[in-house]
């Protein structure tokens, strides 16, 4: 993901400056606008690159796919002693993570929830599916459209690694409901879907010491922070637990 704010589109009240990685290159053209619960999501071409924005807050792009990429690997590392283990991520994005997933034969069961039915539009028929590699036709990925909070706190299923790449990490979330998926409900949820010795990965535009904390709160061992340094800025993390 990408995270700083560029003008809005469309939703009043919310206009930031284009990211400065983007500043000077080909103007947006938008390709698709949709409404849903969340507000108005919208996938633009810049250049060759496709974005999607929701509710008027620049989400992700197909620039630079490495930190999504680690996300999916850095969990598989942690299960090395786990033969077949499955995964569930948790946004399926511009499709980079369920990609790099897809393309790893030791997956035996993926699963990708993804709550906005535009975005799985894109990827199925859409520009998208070029980034997903044809991911979502891989007999071991089953497309889940909903909630992620509301799946993690309401279903069954138990997987050996939670992938979870939905905000711009815990301490920027693109809406305020979803700061519940990042407090100890949320992490009490996320270890349920954990099989025993399950690895949690977390996606995060920043570090953050207060998260780790948080995980150490909720039982989670071997909380760690991976980089992936970027152009500018801060690098992006991902944030890495264990369920004992």
């Amino acid at each position: 993901m990408s995270v700083l704010p560029v003008p809005s589109v469309g939703v009043a009240g919310s206009v930031g400056a284009a990211p400065p990685s983007r500043q000077g290159l080909d103007e947006a053209e938008v390709l698709d606008r949709r409404e849903s619960a969340s507000g108005e999501v919208v996938l633009r071409r810049r250049g060759e690159h496709c974005e999607v924005i929701v509710n008027g807050c620049f989400l992700m792009d197909t620039v630079d796919g490495r930190s999504e990429r680690l996300l999916v690997r850095a969990a598989l590392d942690g299960l090395a002693v786990v033969e077949r283990p499955s995964v569930l991520i948790g946004g399926l994005g511009v499709g980079f993570s369920l990609a790099h997933a897809a393309a790893e034969p030791r997956w035996a069961r993926i699963a990708v929830v993804e709550r906005e039915a535009a975005i799985i539009d894109w990827h199925r028929t859409g520009p998208l599916g070029a980034f997903s590699a044809g991911a979502l036709d891989d007999p071991r990925v089953e497309v889940l459209h909903t909630d992620l909070v509301e799946y993690l706190a309401g279903t069954g299923e138990r997987y050996d690694a939670l992938c979870l790449d939905v905000d711009n990490g815990p301490d920027w979330t693109v809406g305020a409901e979803n700061d519940r998926l990042y407090g100890p409900a949320g992490l009490a949820n996320a270890a349920a879907r954990l099989n025993p010795g399950g690895v949690l990965a977390v996606w995060s535009a920043q570090p953050s010491a207060a998260f780790e904390r948080a995980l150490r709160e909720a039982g989670f061992t071997d909380v760690r922070t991976e980089e992936v340094a970027v152009e500018r800025g801060v690098p992006d993390v991902v944030h890495l637990a264990r369920r004992a």
